[in-house]
């Protein structure tokens, strides 16, 4: 569990690019975070074969055996995210946010509480589900408002729970979708 809460707090660590936005244009932060997943990739190359002082440990206690490429689609949701929905900073951002609290609030409740199992999914819980969605339209109601944030969350949660893509390239992009549609549309 102690690897795990390290993970999702370097997860979690993702609302730099939140911040930044208040700061940069788009195009700027698409560019960091295109050069913070290359820079990372290239560190964790090297630390395959090389130790690297303070990453290498990082990378040993926060890289799953099953999954060590969860960074790489971490950033690519983030980039992707950011490039499709920048007319809307506010909409991009209320997904990121839920990507990074949402997410790692399921892990960590999931894990820790989780004992009910959801329907058709034998690895995600209810308890999780129910924390991502608690979390995601927190963190989501600080961007936009209430329908849209409870919109988008509810299919981040959906999608967390069901997606048969790597979950950190797809919710950030369902619910920026999910939000946008009901930010110009209802």
């Amino acid at each position: 569990m102690k690897k795990e809460l390290l993970r999702q707090l370097i997860h979690a660590s993702g609302v730099f690019i939140v911040v930044l936005s208040y700061l940069l244009k788009p195009d700027v932060l698409i560019l960091i975070s295109i050069a913070l997943l290359v820079l990372i990739i290239i560190l964790f190359q090297i630390h395959k074969k090389h130790h690297i002082f303070f990453f290498s440990y990082i990378f040993r206690r926060c890289t799953r055996q099953e999954d060590e490429r969860g960074f790489i689609y971490f950033f690519i949701g983030i980039i992707i995210t950011l490039i499709i929905f920048q007319f809307n900073m506010p909409i991009a951002n209320a997904a990121i946010l839920i990507l990074v609290f949402g997410d790692s609030t399921s892990t960590i409740i999931g894990k820790k509480w989780g004992k009910h199992k959801i329907p058709f999914q034998n690895e995600k819980t209810l308890e999780g589900s129910l924390a991502f969605f608690m979390m995601g339209l927190l963190v989501a109601l600080t961007q936009v408002p209430l329908t849209t944030a409870f919109l988008g969350v509810i299919f981040g949660a959906l999608t967390e729970a069901y997606s048969p893509i790597d979950d950190n390239i797809t919710i950030p992009l369902i619910c920026a979708s999910v939000m946008s549609f009901s930010f110009y549309l209802i």
